[in-house]
């Protein structure tokens, strides 16, 4: 590449402003107002407003004035082309929002011819993303960056036979054929290793989630004295890597014994996208004076929730062990206690432990939970729970991940 040259990336994400109501939103949109500051300027290949089923304007304003976004058509198939709630099955292959393809290409070839763009990258997890990546780089010989976050397939996932082999034909290509796969942890990347052991070894990178400084209000004084203690989980809850049966026990049980009451803790589960089935398993329990569902708010809202809770509440099954939910970082940035009701032998453990965070029990053992939360809460009244080591969580800032993307750009370009 020669001197002064400018370089830029295009850069293919489904999740992107005014998309609400998902991490990967965070991703796209902070490397995408970071990258210049390294040295790179992104053309951001994304969908029309009317693809997502949630949106929110609160986050537009935070798309760089002076980057090029382009938004192509896409249709949702759930919502825009069935009939009495139905619709043809081909019609969401790799993912309901397949239509996005046409458009993509077709759009993301023009941003090439005029733009000039060094590397593509494109995100995960709306497959066809990958699909529209795949076929730029198969056009146009352009290097492509493929970041997976977390793994597309696991065994028996997905579950429909045709969805499955299509989404494992896309993981195969962009393995085979991107110059770089990345993921956000470092088991995933174990994983395809083994799946893939044909691919170089150099071709794995790990890029974590992160957290924004710029979007964290400033901090608050939720000391815990006498009063209830804020136990918050914030985001979605899905039933069967979260499921938190033995925690709802749990709690029920410390309740029954006289141990903890509402007077003494408080749990809120915001936002958790499946209140349809967590409510009768916390009515079940008559739990509903301790454990409030709560609403979606928006995401700066969100933050000054987290910095007001007495402790963070996290979620993660073993057949999750190779990933790391985006919000743990949240969490370490938020500088309060965390209690991880995950594998002490999973990437989410082994990553609270690194920044000193060792309230851990596993998911599904009722009896650690219950010990794990008295112990919480004593530690709570007593100013002694474990917080993150502030040093070690600044290297997972979005604008440190960002240096790591640039860097990886920075290679790729020049092979």
């Amino acid at each position: 590449m020669g001197r002064g040259m400018v370089k830029r990336v295009l850069m293919v994400a489904f999740h992107y402003p005014p998309c609400a109501g998902s991490s990967g939103v965070q991703r796209a949109l902070k490397f995408s107002c970071y990258l210049p500051e390294e040295g790179w300027d992104p053309l951001v290949l994304t969908v029309n407003r009317g693809a997502y089923a949630k949106t929110s304007d609160q986050q537009l304003a935070e798309i760089p004035e002076d980057i090029v976004v382009k938004r192509s058509l896409c249709f949702d198939a759930a919502r825009h082309l069935s009939v009495g709630g139905r619709y043809p099955g081909f019609l969401a292959l790799p993912d309901r929002w397949s239509s996005w393809r046409f458009s993509g290409i077709r759009v993301g070839m023009r941003l090439i011819k005029r733009y000039r763009p060094q590397v593509i990258w494109s995100t995960f997890p709306i497959a066809t993303a990958h699909l529209i990546a795949g076929e730029l780089q198969a056009r146009t010989g352009l290097p492509w960056v493929a970041d997976f976050r977390d793994s597309m397939t696991e065994p028996g996932y997905p579950a429909d036979p045709e969805k499955r082999k299509q989404f494992l034909a896309i993981e195969r290509t962009a393995c085979e054929n991107a110059e770089s796969v990345v993921f956000n942890a470092p088991g995933a990347i174990r994983m395809y290793a083994e799946r893939y052991p044909e691919v170089p070894p150099n071709r794995w990178v790990e890029i974590a989630n992160g957290y924004d400084d710029a979007t964290f209000p400033e901090a608050i004084d939720a000391s815990v004295d006498e009063g209830s203690i804020t136990l918050l989980h914030s985001g979605i809850i899905y039933p069967s890597e979260r499921d938190p049966t033995q925690f709802f026990d749990a709690l029920a049980e410390l309740r029954n014994e006289g141990v903890l009451d509402k007077s003494q803790l408080r749990v809120v589960l915001r936002a958790t996208g499946h209140d349809g089935v967590l409510g009768p398993m916390i009515d079940t329990r008559s739990l509903d004076d301790m454990v409030h569902l709560e609403p979606p708010i928006d995401y700066s809202d969100a933050l000054q929730e987290m910095l007001a809770a007495s402790c963070l509440l996290l979620f993660q099954a073993s057949n999750c062990n190779h990933q790391i939910p985006a919000k743990l970082y949240e969490y370490m940035r938020a500088n309060k206690p965390v209690l991880g009701l995950t594998d002490p032998a999973g990437d989410t453990a082994g990553k609270m432990r690194e920044v000193g965070l060792t309230c851990i029990a596993r998911l599904d053992d009722k009896a650690r939970i219950k010990a794990a939360l008295v112990e919480l809460v004593r530690d709570l009244r007593a100013g002694t729970a474990a917080l993150p080591d502030a040093e070690l969580v600044k290297g997972y800032s979005r604008r440190a991940q960002t240096t790591r993307l640039a860097q990886l750009l920075d290679a790729v370009a020049a092979r």
